[in-house]
């Protein structure tokens, strides 16, 4: 049985990465979801940002076959430095290195896709009994709203797991993990979490809380991955393991609680969204920024006459 200690602090994070990306093709036949740009950067670095922003210096990502270019990005690449570094060109040798110095990455193979329960249950040795962070490659965070630090907060105040909670309209429900909450007097944005549902039907949704890309994981969800059937979709649903811990004692590594993100995010899994948060992103730099906007009011404006 897994050791459970939810009060040691939180220093590791698990990013599964070993999906498809099916939704993205043929763009994804050879390149992984996870590099496709957002303006100068794959998404994945912003996730992986977001985790050392929250201080957590050891980061196991989790990928599959085709994903080498992962490892690659997050490496030492030193022929190109040097071409640079010879050039002179000091600001794109900074933004090449960003990558290889955010955090101690480590890399597993998932094997069988058998769902995101599966991909997180592989991580199990290299977690080593700690709490741990998930973060979802799809979803990015914008980091002038930090939710990360707040959920890692409140893990090490409750025990137990914690799920990022965001309100959504209810006909798109059926999209996401839903969870049924209650108040739990640790403050306006943070609930205890009754029940956990996998893409609910609108009429059979408890809520319309859904469960995105953010978890805080105690290390007693190995022990229900390994006893959970196969759900949803025929795969091992994370979401059916954190159910069975809403129904067991805190002193058991049970209980989960929510915390509600009223911030920024970006779905980078759905193409419209993609785009979007290139635009949002792009209009938002300074470097790019006003010449950006400037040509989009007037490429909307273009757009509306005709």
């Amino acid at each position: 049985m897994t050791t459970t200690n939810s009060r040691t602090p939180v220093t590791k994070a698990v990013v599964p990465a070993a999906g498809l990306g099916t939704r993205f093709l043929p763009a994804t036949k050879a390149t992984p979801k996870e590099m496709l740009p957002v303006v100068d950067k794959p998404a994945i670095q912003y996730v992986v940002e977001e985790a050392a922003s929250a201080g957590l210096s050891d980061i196991l990502m989790v990928t599959g076959r085709n994903k080498r270019a992962l490892e690659d990005h997050f490496d030492r690449a030193y022929e190109l430095e040097e071409l640079l570094a010879r050039k002179g060109d000091q600001d794109r040798l900074r933004r090449v290195r960003e990558s290889v110095d955010l955090a101690n990455m480590h890399y597993v193979r998932q094997g069988d896709p058998k769902g995101l329960g599966h991909a997180v249950s592989v991580a199990e040795q290299h977690v080593a009994g700690q709490p741990f962070a998930v973060l979802l490659g799809d979803d990015l965070i914008d980091p002038r709203d930090p939710l990360l630090s707040r959920m890692i907060e409140v893990q090490q105040e409750l025990g137990g797991s914690v799920v990022a909670l965001m309100e959504v309209d209810p006909s798109q429900i059926h999209l996401y993990g839903c969870a049924a909450v209650k108040p739990n007097g640790f403050g306006e944005d943070v609930f205890q979490v009754t029940d956990l549902v996998e893409k609910p039907e609108t009429a059979e949704a408890p809520s319309n809380y859904a469960v995105i890309g953010r978890y805080v994981l105690d290390p007693s969800v190995f022990d229900v991955l390994r006893e959970t059937e196969p759900g949803r979709g025929g795969e091992i649903q994370l979401t059916d393991a954190l159910r069975e811990l809403t129904n067991r004692p805190a002193d058991t590594g049970g209980q989960v609680h929510g915390v509600l993100f009223k911030g920024r995010r970006y779905d980078t899994g759905d193409r419209a969204d993609y785009l979007r948060a290139i635009v949002r992103l792009a209009s938002e730099r300074e470097d790019l920024g006003p010449d950006f906007r400037s040509w989009l009011r007037e490429f909307v404006a273009s757009e509306l006459q005709d």
